[in-house]
């Protein structure tokens, strides 16, 4: 696994990159109309996508909204977050890293077919034995996904999730266990980003950080790792595990 990490130019050097704050850039911009949004905080319908994102992680106000959005006591995974503010708890962190696209080769795949709703059934079967990730029953409403059959049935899937303006990503790559070896995954990122190409954007993608060997495919056909990822599993405040917790405890004596 590649250490060096590749910097986008940002527009100014005082401005993020907007692939740091990927999510955000996703539900403030093309994939608006899926976004439940109040104010600075933004999350997918829980059917489509589990994430939430802010628009500046460093605002407090941002994390008031989020917290009015999910609602008190409740889980939610917020990404591009370090801290969290006093009241909310983290459950858990992720560690991933994000890669861009500066040397693939994109083509069509002429096997590859457009999956949809109707294919959601199989689709949910094969990412649920390969785990390449979320996928929930209208994920597939978040861009073009592609399949590969055999003799009818699904064995290699992959497509689109996050649509930052100017970037889509490439997720969902994954094959059945009995179909690997025969670069079919690679065969299906190329063709998703042959689609990418094709509309003036670039295709990024995320991968668990120890997930090295998919780290290595990647970078083998043209993607660069770009920057270390984070995101957060975290419990807004209040709720009844809080009220509970909060009661047990002794009161402060003067």
């Amino acid at each position: 696994m590649s250490t060096s990490v590749h910097h986008a130019t940002s527009p100014s050097p005082t401005e993020p990159h907007i692939l740091d704050n990927a999510a955000w850039a996703a539900l403030s911009g093309p994939h608006a109309h899926l976004a439940e949004r109040n104010g600075r905080a933004a999350r997918y319908p829980t059917d489509v996508s589990p994430f939430a994102a802010l628009e500046d992680p460093a605002d407090p106000h941002a994390w008031e909204d989020l917290a009015a959005l999910v609602g008190p006591g409740n889980v939610t995974p917020v990404t591009a977050v370090q801290t969290v503010p006093d009241g909310w708890e983290i459950e858990q962190f992720g560690e991933g890293v994000q890669l861009v696209d500066t040397a693939l080769y994109a083509e069509p795949a002429p096997e590859a077919v457009r999956l949809g709703p109707a294919d959601v059934t199989e689709m949910l079967d094969l990412v649920a034995l390969t785990k390449p990730g979320p996928f929930l029953p209208r994920t597939v409403e978040l861009g073009t996904y592609l399949g590969i059959r055999e003799h009818g049935r699904l064995i290699a899937l992959s497509g689109e999730r996050l649509h930052p303006p100017g970037w889509t990503e490439i997720s969902a790559v994954c094959t059945h266990p009995d179909h690997r070896g025969r670069g079919l995954a690679t065969r299906l990122v190329r063709a998703v980003a042959a689609g990418i190409r094709e509309r003036g954007e670039t295709p990024f993608l995320h991968a668990a950080a120890d997930n090295t060997n998919a780290i290595r495919l990647y970078e083998s056909i043209g993607f660069t790792l770009r920057r270390r990822t984070r995101f957060a599993l975290v419990r807004t405040p209040g709720g009844d595990e809080q009220e509970e917790r909060e009661a047990g405890q002794p009161e402060e004596r003067a």
